[in-house]
This record gives C-alpha cells, sequence and structure tokens, in this order.
C-alpha cells in the first residue's frame, strides 16, 4: 500500500476548509486526497498548528523548515520520499506518485464535482466555523476557538 504524508502550514483545522472565505486550492486538495484513500493508498495529513510533535519527528521536513522556513509547506511525501514542497500538488501528480492510474480524461470524479460546489456554513447556531452567539458583530470565528 502506498503511504502518503502531508505536512500542511498551520492552518485553523485539519483540511483548511473552513471558516467564511474559502480557498479553492485547498477544497481541491482534500477532495483529491478523498479520491486517493478511494483507490486504496493510505493518506495522514499533519497541520503545524496542530500537530507540531510530527513535523519535529521528520528528519525531512525539519530539514525543510529550518532551510527554507514555512514556504517550505505544504510538503508531500510518498513512500518516506518527499515529492513535493511548497505547493499543492494535483491530483494526476497524487496518482503518478502513488503508481496510480488518474481519473479517464474529461472524467469529473464526484468528490471533484462536490468540492467546486458552494460551501454553505452555519452561521447561526454557533456550530464549526459559525460565531458563538455572544461573539460580538463581525469578529472572527477562529478568535472564539469554534473553528472546526
Amino acid at each position: 500500500m502506498t503511504a502518503v504524508r502531508i505536512f500542511d502550514p498551520a492552518m485553523c483545522c485539519s483540511t483548511g476548509v473552513c471558516g467564511p472565505t474559502v480557498d479553492p486550492q485547498l477544497a481541491r486538495f482534500s477532495a483529491d486526497l478523498d479520491w486517493l484513500k478511494a483507490q486504496g493508498a493510505s493518506v495522514e495529513r499533519f497541520n503545524l498548528a496542530q500537530q507540531p510533535a510530527a513535523f519535529a519527528e521528520d528528519q525531512a521536513v525539519r530539514t525543510a523548515l529550518e532551510t527554507k522556513g514555512e514556504a517550505s509547506l505544504p510538503l508531500v511525501k510518498v513512500n518516506g520520499e518527499v515529492m513535493s514542497s511548497g505547493v499543492y500538488p494535483s491530483r494526476s501528480e497524487l496518482a503518478a506518485w502513488a503508481g496510480i492510474g488518474g481519473p479517464a480524461a474529461g472524467e469529473i470524479p464526484a468528490t471533484r464535482a462536490r468540492a467546486s460546489a458552494p460551501i454553505m456554513l452555519d452561521t447561526t447556531s454557533g456550530g464549526c466555523c459559525a460565531p458563538a452567539a455572544s461573539q460580538a458583530a463581525g469578529e472572527q470565528a477562529t478568535k472564539s476557538g469554534k473553528c472546526c
């Protein structure tokens, strides 16, 4: 089984796909990782803000951070080898590195189609990424500690 490990920069949640403004690149990458898992790959994702020990324990990641700083993130390793640093790779790159055939030309996988749809956030109940009812208007949800 192919083992893919992603070391993300510091984000408010494990995927970065939360909050009022979602980066489309992060939504695409998250969908690509879901697709990769469905193809049988083992995928682990680490967030610098939430799992700093994983960064400290991995020699290649430590070296990248010491030489390039956070510009080296995201860092993607496949079967222990660094495959990319500083950018989120495409689905076709992930598939090639994992030895998995990518989607057929013109095919839009279901996970990709969902990722391009608008993401609706519950801003009334105080749920994930929603401000608490007692929060002052205009204050960021991340300051409440409720972001994912």
